[in-house]
């Protein structure tokens, strides 16, 4: 008897072992139990920690409780102006009800997936190129609104939802390159057309200083020099402005220079007008035989030299004091003009300066003439 009942113990002890066995389960800390007893949901969640089913009868599955970095794969749409693009995003989200995740949809991380994909590219549609560049806080929060509106009725909570990338085709990017390049070169022109508004002013006030002193422009105008020079240049480029010509002009003479009257016409062979100053007395002109002879007087010749033909030229060609020798020679027409021509004859006859015939001749014409009878 002893021995039966101590087998019966021992059996019973098994028995129990392997049902605590069969029924302990473990729930971490970041989990949550749902028991299944013959289909149906049986209890309360269970919380972490050491926890009993009954074997072969209840079931526990585990809902993970931890926040969710689910990708959303890259999605090709085009903007509201016409733009394609590709834009990537990145969901966090984490079960709120481990109960409704595990009844109300058959796998919730698909689900959240393929929900955010369709909200993202309505996104894409519904907004324009630039707020997809700059303005993507208010589209996280329009596209968390749209995942998170399906997503509370699975026991689910989206936390939050970025957009990582925006692609565009290189087209686009070229002509927003462009784009920007313009902006900042007219932001570039504006600035220095602002910078000249104000150096003008500036200027302005200082040529309106240098008006009261004009002694400031020439001082002004050595700063310059020294300034140029301080660079140990070989040449130096000197503006010379008109405006400090005039001011010289003006500081040299107090007033404008008056504009000569125009002269009248003079008729043909009238003397010429006699140009009358201020303070001197006018001087008339003397005659015209008057100043030749001055002038013969003045380089040392004699009146007489002066016109020996009577043609009113003075004579050049003769001697000092001495009438001009004439050019026909002297004697009988014919004298030196065997041929009767009228000419000299260039080989026996004289020339026309009184100089001797010359004698290369032929002998009929060296020959003298014959004496006279008796």
């Amino acid at each position: 008897m002893v021995q039966e009942l101590v087998v019966a113990i021992t059996a019973a002890c098994s028995a129990s072992v392997i049902y605590v066995a069969a029924a302990a389960r473990v729930v971490k800390q970041y989990e949550r139990g749902v028991v299944f007893r013959l289909g149906r949901v049986a209890g309360e969640v269970r919380a972490p920690g050491f926890t009993m089913v009954v074997p072969f009868v209840d079931r526990l599955r585990k809902v993970n409780m931890q926040i969710v970095t689910l990708p959303i794969p890259a999605q090709e749409g085009i903007t509201r102006d016409n733009v394609t693009v590709r834009v990537d995003a990145v969901v966090y989200f984490k079960v709120v009800d481990a109960t409704n995740a595990i009844i109300q949809v058959e796998d919730y991380r698909f689900a959240v997936s393929q929900m955010a994909q369709t909200s993202l590219r309505s996104i894409i549609g519904k907004s324009d190129l630039d707020d997809l560049l700059s303005n993507r806080e208010k589209l996280n929060q329009g596209l968390e609104l749209m995942i998170d509106s399906p997503a509370i009725g699975w026991g689910v909570q989206i936390d939050r939802v970025e957009i990582k990338d925006v692609s565009l085709p290189e087209t686009m990017k070229r002509s927003m390159a462009r784009q920007a390049e313009a902006d900042r070169e007219r932001r570039a022109r504006i600035i220095n057309a602002d910078a000249e508004l104000q150096a003008s002013k500036k200027l302005a006030e200082a040529a309106g200083v240098m008006s009261e002193q004009p002694a400031a422009l020439q001082l002004r105008l050595l700063q310059t020099v020294v300034a140029v020079a301080a660079e140990k240049n070989s040449t130096l480029v000197l503006p010379f402005p008109v405006e400090l010509l005039r001011f010289l002009e003006r500081a040299q003479s107090g007033q404008q220079p008056p504009v000569a009257p125009s002269r009248p016409e003079q008729p043909p062979g009238a003397p010429p007008p006699v140009e009358r100053r201020p303070g001197v007395e006018p001087v008339e002109p003397p005659p015209a035989q008057d100043r030749l002879a001055r002038t013969l007087g003045a380089i040392g010749l004699p009146e007489a030299f002066a016109d020996t033909d009577g043609l009113g030229v003075p004579d050049t060609f003769g001697i000092l004091g001495e009438p001009r020798v004439p050019l026909e020679p002297e004697g009988p027409k014919d004298a030196g003009d065997p041929d009767g021509t009228g000419n000299p004859d260039g080989f026996g006859g004289a020339d026309g300066f009184g100089n001797e015939a010359d004698r290369t001749g032929t002998e009929e014409k060296r020959a003298e003439p014959e004496a006279p009878a008796g």
